[in-house]
């Protein structure tokens, strides 16, 4: 089982957990108003006039005087024995009338003024009127007895749980508009509001993503971010901190160990060379230059933080014909013959002049070291803006080409060198806005090619 949480959507989970608020308070309000209305006594009326006036329709006929009778019909006597307190009135266009039950003063006397009319309902408006008041019906209808004006109405509240039943269903008719409503407002408005609530934390996450590792005193903003990010978003700046000050003992200490290695290699340099020639002077010296290139290339690591800015016009067909010159006797030395060609013409890019040439010295070096001591080692110059070093060695597998360039790789594990000359020069090609790769040679061995963005002649 994982022991950490999925992530979530924020505005998903807040949308669900207020609309369900949402539907809670409402069910909450209708249990409420029902408990109100259960105590006050106040529930719907039920409102059956229209059976009634059906059943009054087939039970009315004539007495043999002419008047308004009710036949006792089944219908009827169900009506009677389910609706004790029922009451109605009937009238004629004649002026014949009947009457069942305890009619209601209000419209005892009313029939006749309402000749013209066909039908009406009688009562009072629910949250106005007294809702003890009783409500009636006013019809005429056809019946065997002629045409006839019916009032009556169904008196006394609905009881228990149908009551409940029934005012529920209303309130509820009228809340689960209102839900519905709320619902989709909640649904649209709350990703809105979360994303406009988040628009600085998203600025803030820009910002980390654009924090690379050279860069140094960088720090997230606290601005337009929600108060409750921001110990979170302190917690990552004081990491930050932390970091830059563990990264700048580190470099200290590199810069400080490169330094004192210098005066001791130098030394050693001096006393190599009182010795008389031979195989072993050689194969010391060799390996003297290789511990002065570490020292040298731990120093590059500090160099590389601070050269790159501004970068001015740098000619690259000097920097490689001052690298051939230097590193032309060490060549030699090993057994190698050390070529160089370029145009006449200059190749100028923007960048850093001691960089560039680290770079290169590290190809031409990594050349010498790593090679089979004999063959040609050739630095070619050519246009728009590379340079590049080949060698007559044994070349770099396919599978490995990529790798090299990583701190510390070694091709096998007894090699000499340290693995930072390689990486150096990814470095400084990703500092110039370049890129460094590795080509099979024309006559086998390796083909190491820096490419430079050319400069633009204006």
């Amino acid at each position: 089982m994982s022991s950490h949480a999925d992530p979530y959507c924020l505005r998903s989970r807040l949308s669900w957990r207020l609309l369900s608020l949402q539907a809670a308070l409402l069910v909450a309000l209708v249990v409420v108003i029902l408990g109100a209305l259960c105590a006050t006594g106040f529930v719907l009326v039920q409102r059956d006039e229209d059976r009634v006036i059906d059943v009054v329709q087939s039970a009315l006929a004539r007495d043999p005087a002419g008047g308004l009778t009710l036949r006792p019909t089944a219908e009827l006597k169900a009506l009677r024995e389910e609706t004790p307190d029922l009451w109605l009135l009937v009238r004629d266009r004649q002026g014949h009338s009947l009457s069942e039950g305890s009619a209601p003063a209000e419209f005892a006397g009313i029939g006749g003024a309402l000749d013209q009319i066909s039908q009406a309902r009688l009562g009072w408006q629910l949250l106005e009127d007294d809702p003890r008041k009783p409500a009636a019906r006013l019809k005429r209808i056809d019946t065997a007895a002629g045409n006839v004006q019916v009032i009556t109405a169904t008196q006394g509240k609905l009881s228990g749980a149908k009551a409940v039943f029934t005012t529920s269903l209303v309130l509820l008719g009228i809340a689960l508009p209102g839900l519905l409503l709320m619902g989709t407002a909640t649904f649209i408005a709350t990703p809105m509001v979360v994303q406009r609530a988040f628009r600085g934390l998203d600025a803030t996450a820009d910002q980390a993503r654009r924090i690379e590792i050279h860069q140094r005193g960088a720090r997230l903003s606290v601005e337009q971010i929600p108060l409750e990010v921001v110990p979170l978003v302190a917690a990552v700046n004081d990491a930050l901190a932390r970091l830059d000050q563990g990264y700048a003992r580190h470099k200290r200490f590199v810069a400080d160990a490169a330094h004192e290695l210098r005066t001791p290699i130098a030394i050693l340099n001096t006393r190599l060379e009182s010795l008389p020639s031979g195989p072993d002077k050689t194969r010391l010296i060799e390996d003297a230059a290789r511990l002065a290139t570490l020292a040298e290339q731990l120093l590059d690591i500090q160099r590389l933080d601070r050269c790159g800015h501004p970068f001015v016009p740098v000619d690259l067909v000097s920097v490689a014909q001052g690298v051939a010159a230097d590193l032309a006797p060490l060549a030699i030395a090993a057994g190698y013959e050390l070529s160089f060609d370029a145009p006449a013409a200059r190749i100028d890019v923007l960048g850093d002049a001691a960089a560039l040439e680290r770079a290169l010295t590290n190809l031409v070096q990594n050349a010498i070291q790593h090679g089979p001591r004999r063959g040609t080692i050739v630095i070619r110059v050519s246009r728009p803006a590379s340079i590049e070093v080949t060698d007559e060695g044994a070349g770099i597998p396919a599978d490995q080409r990529e790798l090299i360039f990583e701190p510390f790789y070694r091709l096998t594990p007894l090699d000499r060198g340290a693995g930072l000359g390689l990486n150096m020069v990814h470095e400084i090609m990703l500092l110039h806005g370049g890129h460094v790769s590795v080509l099979d040679g024309p006559h086998g061995g390796a083909c190491f090619r820096m490419t430079l963005p050319p400069l633009q002649q204006g």
